[in-house]
């Protein structure tokens, strides 16, 4: 079993593909696109920068802009229209009595995903929190997920991420770092396989057999 186990939060933890799809498409609204909320899906989890360059095709300071539309609605009304994943908690609370020192690294803002696991009561579940910061330019997964290995003092050789796409398969990657694959969360048919994931686990039942194997 790794000794450090580590959690992406959008599509792993927590279901919030509907705040963040609505948040998306209004954003997008305000630059005269029209869009489906399923084919919005992908914004579950990257960088929101990142990815409206990369799917719209939108210059840098285009995409910033889009990303404050965003925020203008995921923050106040988006962020509630979340759901915790059934089961979630059981693995968790079954991996720290077997041991792991356990922590969530997500690109998602810091603040929203403490936010979230407050609600829930979940916070003390985790010895680290680590997402994006407010101001700052360092807030790509793979530092995010730096950073929450350094405060936990984890070597690449003792720790694990577990994420539900490719990014956080890349990721993990550029630590040193395997990703396990969460099929139930965000990627698109056949994602993590070529993204390179350690292994892919369909449901909770098969995390926590997996993990704790």
């Amino acid at each position: 079993m790794y000794k450090n186990i580590l959690f992406d939060f959008d599509g792993t933890v927590f279901d919030t593909v509907e705040g963040i799809t609505k948040s998306a498409q209004y954003a997008l609204k305000q630059q005269g696109i029209e869009a489906d909320l399923q084919e919005l899906r992908c914004f579950a989890g990257p960088p929101l920068v990142d990815k409206f360059m990369e799917v719209y095709g939108f210059d840098r300071e285009t995409a910033e802009q889009a990303t404050r539309d965003f925020k203008e609605r995921y923050e106040p009304i988006g962020v509630k229209e979340c759901r915790v994943f059934p089961g979630i908690k059981e693995v968790l609370q079954a991996l720290i009595k077997a041991g792991a020192r356990v922590g969530i690294a997500t690109s998602k803002p810091q603040h929203l995903a403490e936010q979230l696991l407050a609600g829930e009561e979940m916070l003390g579940l985790f010895q680290v929190i680590c997402g994006s910061e407010a101001k700052g330019n360092n807030n790509a997964k793979w530092q995010v997920l730096q950073r929450a290995m350094d405060a936990l003092g984890a070597k690449p050789e003792d720790t694990i991420l577990v994420g539900d796409t490719k990014y956080d398969v890349e990721g993990a990657r550029r630590c040193g770092v395997p990703c396990l694959g969460v099929r139930y969360g965000y990627a698109a048919e056949g994602e993590l396989e070529a993204a390179g994931a350690i292994d892919i686990v369909e449901d909770m039942a098969g995390l926590q057999a997996w993990l704790l194997k």
